[in-house]
């Protein structure tokens, strides 16, 4: 009787794998004319053990290892998805979405083992060195979740002019082709290939829901701001669409609005930059109806933090699963001037001036900053940021000798007390035991870093969503100091001494009020991403959604 032969091609693992060879051996032993080749996928979960198990098998010297035999298959790319129901994370391009994006993709993967995560970069002018770094230092990553996130940069195209949503919705049919490809891919043995399961897509990326909708998968929004501003969003559209309502009519006035997902009415003199922008406006107001259209939104917040806002929020559903940061490098080794001239201060002494990856001042309003910390006599670390050239999109660069922008003599009269520095290891500044205060431009990253390692916040916002942060943080949370909480950076508007002074020794009070809520924020920031925590129950619930998609 002619041989017959049976290939098995066991998941990757030690149990799939043990298992599918006893049922081998069971056939071998049963029926002399049949023969089994076992494929062994090469995928990152063989690890020695499992290894040393084929091994064994390859020298046994039983009655059926004679027709018994396995074969290695090669490695590739697609390994990293072979074995998992995937979705497809759309941020916008930038630094500051893209970091936040990628850790939400860790949150998730790192608590469903079945999961991938593939993250398309838009290939935008906005896309600078710091980016590809960073992208490429997390491609090179070893972590546990590394082998199933991975980056694919998207072509880039003459749409370079257009303006920042039509370039977005130029890059869909780039987004459908990278998707096509994946779920197209041609497995060895007949392997089924990875199912997608959903899109998540950055907040000014809402158009990319229609190609979520081609691949009949669900689409939610990451939602890289807080609670309150997403009820303040859709209120607007709502009333816009309703009564035609017009942001920039408020601008500088006393006029209030009710918003739903604010305890306090909204001053029209704090209305988002991002609102008053005749050029802009159209396009966010249709980027937010599409926020209707998703089967939820991902918030970075938490329940603790903004509790009223959120369950003013119906529909879609909202997960609030953050505080979502990226902790990267603590700074000691990149930065260590830096971090040496900190370990030096007394516990909670300094004062922390950092105004984002955008955020320059003329020479006049520096001279006033300046002023307003060598009258305040307290310790200061403070980034200071040369502006970038008028018309260009670069971003703000360090002075080569920042001397030439500080009145005379203020570094010598500081010398001590004080350091000027340009670009700023934020996270790691925050976090030393040395800063007691922080004067920000209100960036809702920089306020969850803020509150996460408590550290109490001098509002003075400078553009996008920044004003509404502020009001947020001073009045509705009760949270922070102001400064100046209608500040644009566009205004010509100088900030004088007095109010900075004012707003830095209000500040730093040891015994104050804003202080002890803010360390109390603080521990309940942490708690809610441990199990049994808030976020922890709001990412599980998630989670339960997008793999209930599967069919």
């Amino acid at each position: 009787m002619e041989k017959a032969q049976l290939v098995f091609v066991p998941a990757p693992g030690m149990g799939h794998i043990v298992s599918a060879v006893e049922v081998t051996k069971l056939l071998l032993t049963r029926c002399h004319q049949l023969s089994v080749t076992v494929l062994i996928l090469n995928h990152s979960s063989i690890n020695s053990k499992v290894h040393s198990y084929i091994e064994s098998q390859r020298a046994s010297s039983s009655i059926v290892s004679t027709r018994l035999r396995f074969i290695d298959l090669p490695k590739d790319e697609t390994e990293l998805l072979s074995f998992f129901s995937f979705l497809v994370f759309v941020p916008a391009p930038g630094m500051g979405h893209i970091v936040s994006a990628v850790e939400v993709a860790k949150l998730l993967l790192t608590r469903c083992q079945q999961l991938s995560v593939t993250v398309l970069i838009l290939n935008h002018s906005s896309i600078n060195s710091k980016v590809h770094s960073y992208i490429e230092s997390q491609r090179a990553s070893s972590s546990i979740v590394s082998t199933r996130l991975r980056f694919i940069d998207l072509p880039k195209d003459e749409t370079e002019l257009l303006s920042f949503f039509s370039f977005v919705n130029s890059q869909k049919s780039h987004v459908k082709e990278a998707v096509l490809k994946i779920t197209q891919s041609d497995f060895v043995s007949s392997v089924d290939s990875p199912q997608l399961v959903g899109f998540v897509v950055d907040t000014l990326c809402a158009s990319m829901i229609d190609v979520a909708n081609e691949f009949g998968v669900p689409s939610y929004i990451f939602f890289s701001s807080g609670a309150a501003f997403l009820g303040f969003m859709l209120y607007v559209q709502k009333i816009y669409d309703e009564e035609k309502f017009d942001p920039t009519e408020l601008k500088d006035s006393d006029a209030e609005l009710q918003v739903l997902s604010l305890i306090n009415p909204f001053p029209g003199r704090v209305m988002p930059s991002a609102m008053l922008s005749k050029d802009w406006f159209p396009s966010i107001l249709d980027n937010i109806r599409r926020f209707r259209e998703a089967n939820g939104i991902i918030v970075n917040t938490f329940l603790e933090l903004e509790s009223y806002a959120i369950e003013s929020l119906k529909m879609p559903p909202v997960y609030p699963v953050g505080p979502i940061l990226d902790m990267g490098s603590d700074g000691r080794n990149t930065h260590k001037e830096i971090m040496r001239w900190l370990d030096d201060q007394p516990p909670s002494t300094v004062v922390f001036l950092c105004f984002g990856s955008k955020g320059t001042f003329s020479q006049n309003q520096v001279t006033e900053i300046a002023c307003a910390l060598e009258h305040s006599g307290h310790r200061f670390l403070w980034s200071l940021r040369r502006p970038a050239p008028p018309g260009l999109l670069a971003s703000p660069s360090d002075y080569e000798d920042p001397q030439e922008v500080l009145p005379e003599g203020f570094l010598d009269r500081t010398t001590g007390i004080g350091k000027v520095i340009g670009w700023a290891p934020q996270v790691a500044v925050l976090g030393h035991p040395a800063v007691g205060g922080f004067v920000s431009h209100c960036g809702w990253n920089s306020i969850l870093e803020s509150i996460w390692f408590g550290v109490p916040i001098a509002t003075w916002p400078l553009f996008a969503e920044q004003q509404f942060n502020a009001f947020e943080m001073v009045v509705e949370l009760g949270l922070a100091v102001e400064i100046k909480m209608d500040y644009r950076n566009d205004s010509g508007v100088i900030v004088n001494c007095d109010e900075i002074e004012r707003g830095i020794r209000c500040l730093m009070k040891h015994d104050g009020e804003k202080r002890r809520k803010v360390k109390e924020i603080s521990e309940k920031s942490r708690r809610a991403l441990m199990e049994g925590g808030s976020s922890y129950s709001y990412l599980g619930s998630l989670i339960k959604d997008v793999m209930d998609n599967l069919s």
